[in-house]
């Protein structure tokens, strides 16, 4: 705690403009409105305050972690000790050229698209609905509806541990199912440029509200969840799977399979981390004993 505490007194003296919050409970950050404390949350505004914050943390020796809108994660329910970076605020978006994007990390994917098909620019119809950031659909490779990050992301700009900022171009970004080279890093992304193609804005926005509506009445928007909590296995889909057990509805606690879409895990209204974990590995032993499929979660645990 003291070298938390010396790192909120750095970063205030050398950044007097961040914001700083201590004690802040990591439910109010993340969709899924799960998590315990943490002992201080910065809210840098410009990416050299990014640059501050892991030099210093690293300095310290003090442990980081980086969210944006917090959709695809579950965080413990007694918190984590280390110093958690919000980039919602790296959120400029601007035309490079007449089919190129480049977008801050803390861009949400639904502006993102929008601002594309407001461009006339077709490609991110897919990202719409999908409740995260640019900087996490990149690290993840999210898709939806046969679209995927990998098919339009071009270049990527990363902050590394030991402060320097990179570009990682093309086939460098590793990008797989649910993957790209930043997983298993440390680096930070800061914003990428994406190449799309020209469309016409009217049947873009009517592609997005189809969209829209698909999701509405088809996933379980109504409560708190993390998104899918499965990654799809190699044959057949994840949510099947479940439903085929019989586990549509099953709850552990506050923590249950959603009744409208069995690939989804929900916040009833007082989960717990325990309760969701519980549940998930019921769930996947189940179908396991069923299949013979061991479920891998898509969702990142924080501990």
């Amino acid at each position: 705690m003291q070298e938390i505490q010396l790192l909120a007194q750095l970063l205030q003296k050398k950044c007097p403009q961040l914001k700083l919050l201590q004690g802040e409970c990591m439910s109010c950050y993340t969709t899924f409105r799960i998590g315990g404390p943490v002992p201080l949350m910065a809210f840098p505004q410009t990416e050299d305050e990014v640059v501050d914050c892991l030099s210093v943390a690293t300095q310290l020796g003090v442990r980081f972690e980086v969210i944006g809108n917090g959709s695809n994660l579950l965080v413990a329910d007694e918190g984590i000790d280390a110093l958690v970076i919000h980039l919602g605020s790296l959120n400029d978006i601007h035309l490079q050229s007449d089919n190129e994007i480049v977008s801050g990390a803390g861009v949400s994917l639904a502006r993102l698209s929008t601002f594309a098909a407001h461009n006339h620019l077709a490609g991110l119809v897919f990202a719409h609905g999908i409740p995260g950031t640019l900087g996490g659909a990149v690290l993840m490779n999210a898709g939806a509806y046969g679209g995927e990050m990998s098919q339009v992301v071009t270049s990527t700009r990363y902050l590394t541990k030991t402060g320097n900022i990179l570009t990682c171009n093309g086939a460098e970004h590793e990008f797989a199912y649910r993957h790209s080279v930043f997983v298993e890093g440390e680096s930070v992304i800061l914003g990428s440029t994406l190449k799309l193609t020209h469309g016409n804005d009217s049947s873009l926005m009517a592609q997005m509200k189809e969209c829209a509506i698909k999701r509405r009445t088809s996933q379980p928007l109504e409560y708190p969840s993390a998104g899918s909590m499965f990654k799809r296995p190699k044959d057949g889909f994840a949510a099947a799977l479940i439903d085929q057990c019989g586990l549509k509805g099953f709850s552990v606690g506050g923590a249950q399979v959603s009744e409208k879409h069995a690939g989804f895990v929900v916040n009833r209204g007082d989960a717990t981390c325990r309760d969701v974990l519980q549940l998930v590995e019921t769930v996947k032993q189940r179908v396991f004993d069923f299949s013979g499929v061991m479920l891998e979660m898509e969702v990142k645990v924080i501990r």
